[in-house]
């Protein structure tokens, strides 16, 4: 039995635990059980000491005691940090889906799918710190499997085994949506979860400098606007920069990726925090911490903290900051030729944590990234009278729940991130090959778009436009039909269904023989179906149909009202043989198919 706490869990079981015990002479409390009674930590206490017996007596002390076996309820719900969606909210969700999959098309990209279990060796030495984070799968026949982490280790396996190493080996890029899964805390609200979605792009192989990057951060403005969530920047910085800045002021080689981790929390904790965790926990000297703060804390329009950063004697002295800011120079260069450098913000704290990165580094944010209240400036310490700040809760350790948070006091955090990582295919390649042998790195640049946070962001402006559920575009109806063979007129009604559908129109109907008008109306208008296709006998026999256009639109209740907007009660009479290009010539029809309606 897993000793990991689920409070939420247990709250949910607390009665029924109470009733099973109640019934058998098994689950008696333990006199060593010494908590409150009615406790969530009685509860689980109780549940580590009685283990299986709270599902209930055995068979044979069910017939001794005589007591009578008592089923125990089954806990509707899903895992933590997962979650279900509705057909509403899969219908905002593939929204963001095609325009994400149709910008990495115009862009160039082809398709690539990965195993979503990996081989736990391909996964671990990748993370930093966050290797804690992996999802670990039991022993399977003597392999030790881990869930995916993200998509780029998985993409640089694939690329190491199909000869991206290769002298000539053309360049490539390669896109991929899908699931991925982290033993984080969740924020669901946030979009913040252990399961969730990641969409990759990514540019393999040779490019002069800074082209592939620019094209990568022009990728990612592109789909950040199409998708409409509004303002957002797109922070830049640099790992030889940072690892200059680090080197010139004092910073030992391996403690490098440890500070590195404490300045990228910049973003959502104030500057004494950082500095704090630099000193006491990563055993950093003070002047050294305030040496790294003075550098880390700029940031601004990328020309002129560039200017700023080139001037400093110091730095232009050190090869590795030297190499990064002529290589910013470049990418600003040809990101105000893809006219997106009013978007760009060059960060100096910004660092990203995971321990592949060697270049160019970039987090796309919006208002709602950061903590509500939080500023990015440095705080001026409170007054007295000043309310006192919450205590930050203490993070879970592996294999562990962590404490409730407030998803009141969490940001959505960044929406999309990447950047340069050119040792990662040739690790793989290096691990795999025989003693010896040499193999080169393989350039590689990417982006990966957080789907779930995009969602987080997206679904009240999809809710407050009154979107719907479903596509279609057209329901077929019968009226006026009698007896006869066919009342319902279904055989005529299918018909048309098939020349619609064939015609590549969405088109539904109510799947009864003899339905009535009424219950055909309220099934379409259910679903806010644009066009109401109606069958008659009399129509049928003149090659003629009936078509009702109809909208709905949000009313200042917030409601939806229905609009009429062609004909009267039975709409137009449109002839058979035409309808389907009256029906794609109509200004409705192309709003719906442009999901604009």
């Amino acid at each position: 039995m897993s000793d990991t706490i689920d409070l939420e869990a247990i709250r949910a079981e607390k009665d029924q635990l109470s009733a099973v015990e109640s019934n058998s002479p098994l689950t008696k409390p333990d006199p060593a059980i010494s908590v409150p009674a009615g406790t969530e930590l009685a509860v689980a206490k109780k549940r580590r000491t009685l283990g299986t017996a709270a599902a209930g007596p055995s068979k044979g002390a069910a017939g001794a005691g005589g007591a009578k076996e008592k089923r125990e309820r089954l806990l509707l719900k899903t895992a933590k940090g997962t979650r279900d969606y509705g057909p509403m909210e899969m219908a905002c969700r593939e929204h963001i889906e095609r325009i994400v999959k149709d910008s990495f098309a115009t862009f160039g990209g082809s398709c690539l799918d990965t195993p979503v279990f990996e081989r736990k060796d391909v996964l671990t030495g990748k993370y930093g710190e966050d290797q804690k984070l992996i999802f670990d799968l039991m022993d399977q026949g003597g392999e030790q499997l881990a869930l995916r982490y993200d998509h780029t280790v998985p993409l640089a396996r694939y690329l190491a085994m199909t000869g991206a190493t290769a002298p000539g080996a053309p360049m490539q890029k390669l896109w991929q949506v899908g699931k991925v899964y982290r033993r984080d805390n969740p924020v669901m609200s946030k979009g913040r979860m252990r399961e969730f979605s990641q969409a990759d792009f990514d540019i393999i192989g040779p490019a002069d400098p800074m082209i592939a990057d620019a094209e990568i951060v022009g990728l990612t403005c592109t789909i950040l606007s199409r998708l409409d969530v509004g303002a957002f920047t797109i922070k830049i910085n640099h790992r030889r920069i940072l690892d200059g800045i680090f080197e010139v002021c004092g910073v030992s080689a391996d403690k490098i990726r440890a500070i590195s981790s404490a300045v990228d929390k910049l973003d959502k904790s104030p500057w004494e925090e950082v500095r704090r965790e630099m000193t006491e926990e990563k055993g950093l000297p003070l002047e050294v911490a305030e040496a790294i703060g003075a550098y880390v804390r700029q940031k601004g329009e990328p020309l002129a903290l560039l200017e700023t950063l080139s001037a400093d004697t110091k730095l232009a002295a050190n090869a590795s900051t030297k190499a990064g800011l002529n290589d910013m120079r470049l990418l600003f260069q040809y990101l105000r030729a893809f006219n997106v450098l009013d978007k760009i913000s060059f960060d100096m704290s910004l660092a990203r944590g995971l321990d592949y990165y060697t270049g160019i580094i970039y987090e796309a944010i919006v208002e709602a990234s950061a903590p509500p209240g939080f500023k990015a400036e440095p705080p001026v310490e409170p007054a007295a009278s000043a309310k006192a700040k919450p205590k930050k809760k203490k993070a879970a350790a592996p294999g562990e729940e962590g404490e409730e948070i407030d998803e009141s006091q969490v940001g959505v955090g960044s929406i999309a991130a990447g950047g340069r990582y050119d040792g990662l295919v040739g690790m793989f390649a290096k691990a795999a090959a025989a003693e010896g042998k040499s193999v080169p790195d393989v350039p590689c640049v990417g982006i990966s778009v957080g789907m779930d946070r995009i969602y987080a962001l997206l679904w009240p402006k999809w809710v407050a436009r009154g979107r719907r559920a479903k596509s279609t575009v057209a329901f077929v109806m019968a009226f006026g039909a009698s007896g006869g063979e066919d009342p319902g007129l279904l055989e005529a009604r299918l018909t048309l269904v098939r020349e619609l559908r064939e015609a590549g129109i969405r088109t539904d109907y109510l799947p009864k023989a003899k339905p009535k008008l009424d219950k055909q109306f309220a099934a379409g208008e259910k679903d806010e179906v644009p066009f109401a296709i109606i069958v008659g006998e009399t129509e049928l026999q003149n090659g003629m149909v009936n078509v009702k256009e109809q909208r709905w639109e949000l009313s200042a209740s917030g409601g939806k009202e229905k609009v009429k907007t062609t004909g009267d009660e039975r709409g137009v009479q449109v002839p058979r043989a035409e309808l389907i290009e009256w029906l794609k010539s109509r200004e409705l029809y192309k709003l719906w198919e442009a999901g604009e309606a």
